[in-house]
């Protein structure tokens, strides 16, 4: 018997120390270069980054819009572009004034110019490898205030497509309109858009043409209807669009397909689409 707890002993000290290590190895594999060792975790060193933002208030029509600058420590904000906006807005100036909501990139309301791009500020992350960064509204849109453009003809244009199912043959079992699964595949890429206006105001013919030209936004948004099997109004969205500038001042650009922060191809919408008007 004493052999027997002598034993355990041995056995309780070894499976002991055979976790130790494990412990030691993962502190260890957190650690990792020499840069990494000199610097310590929580580091106390200030990343400053200076942000360059639109301004303009209406209230002060005679004023002309400028760039302001604000600079902000990094180790103390969030990763993304908008967390810097709400820190700037909470504890620098409560002036300043852009949309947001969701924060996750669903509905479109924080889409802005980011250091030359249309983005969502939510889904952009703050550079680390440029001293300052711009930032301006949704160019080619008349602006609110500051970081806010008007929108109004943009929704308008989208009403005006019918966004919504539209037949008359009532459902076989009175509940909902059914569509094989293949049919449902390709509303895939057409329905994710969140008309956040970022592919139709990177569009140089929009910005010319815009009140007579439906952009890519809409345009994507009209293709999701036209080919959708449960519709029982194509011919009646297509002649919609059988005109000289609702669908063909795209010159195929493609801003709109690089920019859209969805990864939506609105180029290749407007090319189906111009293949259902032809055959």
């Amino acid at each position: 018997m004493a052999a027997l707890r002598s034993s355990s002993r041995l056995l309780a000290t070894a499976s002991r120390s055979a976790f130790k290590p494990a412990v030691l190895t993962r502190s260890m594999a957190t650690v990792g270069d020499a840069t990494n060792q000199a610097e310590p975790k929580n580091s106390t060193v200030s990343k400053m980054k200076k942000f360059q933002i639109y301004r303009w208030n209406p209230d002060q029509p005679t004023e002309k819009p400028k760039m302001q600058t604000y600079e902000l420590d990094l180790n103390k904000t969030g990763p993304m572009v908008l967390d810097a906006l709400v820190r700037i807005k909470n504890e620098i100036d409560p002036t300043l004034t852009f949309r947001r909501s969701c924060r996750e990139g669903i509905c479109g309301s924080c889409a802005m110019n980011i250091n030359g791009t249309n983005t969502l500020a939510c889904l952009c992350r703050i550079p680390t490898d440029t001293a300052e960064m711009k930032v301006y509204p949704l160019p080619h849109t008349y602006v609110v205030k500051d970081l806010v453009p008007d929108l109004t003809h943009f929704y308008k244009q989208y009403k005006s497509i019918k966004p919504y199912l539209q037949r008359d043959t009532p459902s076989p079992d009175g509940k909902e309109y059914r569509q094989s699964k293949a049919d449902r595949r390709k509303l895939d890429g057409l329905y994710e858009c969140i008309l956040c206006a970022c592919c139709s105001t990177s569009c140089p013919s929009y910005w010319w043409n815009q009140e007579e030209y439906l952009g890519p936004a809409i345009l994507l948004q009209s293709y999701r209807w036209i080919i959708d099997s449960r519709d029982e109004r194509l011919s009646e969205r297509k002649a919609a669009l059988d005109n000289s500038m609702s669908l063909y001042r795209c010159h195929t650009i493609l801003n709109c397909t690089r920019t859209c922060p969805k990864g939506l191809n609105p180029g290749l919408a407007i090319a189906e689409i111009k293949k259902e008007m032809a055959f």
